[in-house]
């Protein structure tokens, strides 16, 4: 048996929205703390409660997916901020129904997935896969933007799945 180890990690673009959210609450957050130095225990306790908010939006906009490929499990993990990891996505290679580029024709064929889930950098330019999963009884759409590396392993494991 082919024993395959793939892994890849893609930084999804941050949104601009984010980087405004993260401004105003930097900018609540200054203000509370002037305001906990200069008032009493209340304005502390806000001040706590607007550097942890600060402090979760900053880490929850500042996503990466790592996508790896191990024999026949294929799994994507989220990492918010480099810090906190959480499994997005897994599947195994019988699962799996077909791996396309995400303007091929060939998805036409499966035009109703009960849920879509987007694990891409969201750079203008860059190319996407989709992969189509029959998991727990329902259709899943899978969005990948998968390495060379990655792309070959899954041809030498399932070929008549890859569509190129």
């Amino acid at each position: 048996m082919n024993d395959s180890y793939v892994e890849w990690l893609i930084k999804r673009k941050v949104p601009f929205y984010a980087y405004l959210l993260n401004a105003v609450l930097g900018i609540v957050t200054a203000v509370s703390i002037v305001l906990a130095f200069t008032t009493g225990v209340l304005a502390v306790l806000i001040m706590f409660v607007c550097v942890f908010v600060t402090y979760l939006s900053y880490r929850n906009t500042r996503v990466e997916f790592e996508y790896l490929y191990v024999d026949d499990q294929f799994s994507i993990d989220r990492i918010f901020g480099k810090a906190k990891r959480k499994k997005y996505f897994e599947c195994s290679t019988e699962a799996i129904q077909m791996i396309a580029p995400s303007e091929s024709d060939a998805l036409k064929a499966y035009p109703n997935a009960a849920k879509v889930l987007d694990a891409s950098s969201h750079q203008p330019g860059a190319k996407t896969y989709t992969v189509m999963v029959q998991q727990d009884g329902e259709t899943r759409k899978l969005i990948i933007e998968p390495n060379d590396k990655l792309l070959q392993s899954f041809r030498r494991s399932m070929p008549r799945k890859v569509v190129q």
